[in-house]
């Protein structure tokens, strides 16, 4: 391997070097917040913990219908950061009308979310405020409360096979649902050039594939959400919920790109920051903003069969769908939040005994 020698370094020009201090100083400012590694690992050992009571399969009638007859409110969550400010947010919590998918509740408050954001443990920065606003509509509202929650991230598609949306449906006992809008790059999956020829394979909203990591195990699955985005959304179980039940069910809460709970989710966190602040919101580090899918292009010619077959057509298409002009809602009364005394054990342990997973998991990679 070459190595650059001292007089190399000095040669470099101006603008390499002020890059370099900048690079440099933005690495320093990581590590600075960066938690100690006493503290990673007691996050590690509580994901590992709370792992044992995910289950993967589906709990509730709703589920298994292919309509998804009985089911009436789904819920999402999102965290919007104040522009500019890396503690200061607005946590929100949405529940909407399924299949007219209005939203009926609504609960936004500012917090100031201490703990740093670390890529593979983003629920001990922000789940706390998520369970929080699932409490207080139990409390308050309990006939809302959503029979399934959307979450801006990922679930068992993660280092150690517990992201922020198993987190949150273990905490609240909720079916949850992980929804990225990047591939996570875990037990060998890649953005490769097959992976994304198999994107440019999905023609139609609905259309699949499975993300089959280097373990054997499927851990979740690229989804077209909506015949006017060519981008996918990653799709994966949080808790309570199958796999193919949380793809259908994904697609069929898509107006756009983004899941209608978790998009208004995202709308109203901002919404909130800048009626309340006067200035506008930023998503929350590691999400990015939603934006309005692109028109299509015209799929390639000539695919072999090999490639086509991992390629799943829309289970919906036959279904169909009405989308009310009306968005009428009640929002919740809350303002603000105080962040949790202790960012390491977020809820109480589930009285129930674990489950023992249906699936494997994926091994550790971090």
């Amino acid at each position: 391997m070459a190595t650059a020698t001292p007089g190399a370094c000095a040669r470099r020009s101006g603008s390499d070097a002020t890059g370099s201090d900048a690079q440099g100083r933005a690495m320093a400012a990581k590590v600075a917040t960066r938690p100690p590694a006493e503290t990673l690992s007691l996050w590690k050992r509580e994901q590992a913990r709370l792992k044992a009571f995910v289950v993967d399969r589906d709990t509730e009638a709703w589920q298994q219908d292919p309509a998804f007859s009985g089911l009436q409110r789904v819920g999402g969550v999102d965290v919007s950061f104040v522009k500019g400010d890396s503690v200061g947010a607005c946590a929100s919590l949405v529940v909407l009308s399924y299949p007219e998918l209005e939203v009926v509740y609504e609960d936004c408050r500012m917090v100031s979310l201490t703990a740093p954001y670390v890529s593979g443990f983003l629920a001990f920065r922000e789940v706390s405020f998520m369970v929080d606003a699932v409490r207080r509509l139990r409390e308050k509202e309990p006939h809302l409360v959503p029979q399934v929650l959307f979450v801006d991230g990922n679930g068992v598609l993660h280092h150690r096979g517990f992201g922020v949306a198993c987190h949150l449906g273990v905490l609240t006992d909720l079916p949850c649902i992980g929804v990225a809008k990047k591939l996570l790059q875990v037990d060998g999956l890649e953005n490769s050039t097959l992976h994304k020829e198999k994107i440019r394979l999905l023609r139609a909203g609905g259309d699949s594939f499975p993300l089959m990591g280097g373990s054997g195990t499927v851990l979740g699955m690229a989804l077209r959400s909506h015949d006017h985005s060519t981008k996918p959304l990653y799709v994966s179980v949080g808790h309570k919920m199958s796999l193919e039940a949380a793809v259908r069910l994904t697609h069929g809460c898509c107006r756009f790109r983004i899941p209608e709970p978790v998009r208004q989710a995202d709308i109203r966190s901002r919404g909130y920051i800048h009626r309340t602040l006067g200035i506008g919101g930023t998503p929350a580090p590691g999400r990015e903003r939603s934006r309005k899918a692109p028109r299509p292009r015209a799929g390639p010619e000539g695919v072999s069969e090999e490639l086509a077959g991992h390629i799943s057509p829309s289970p919906l298409q036959s279904l169909g769908s009405t989308w009310p002009s009306d968005r009428s809602y009640r929002p919740g009364p809350e303002k603000l939040s105080s962040p949790p005394s202790c960012p390491l054990w977020l809820g109480e342990t589930p009285s129930r005994e674990p489950r023992v997973h249906e699936t494997e998991r994926v091994h550790p990679v971090d």
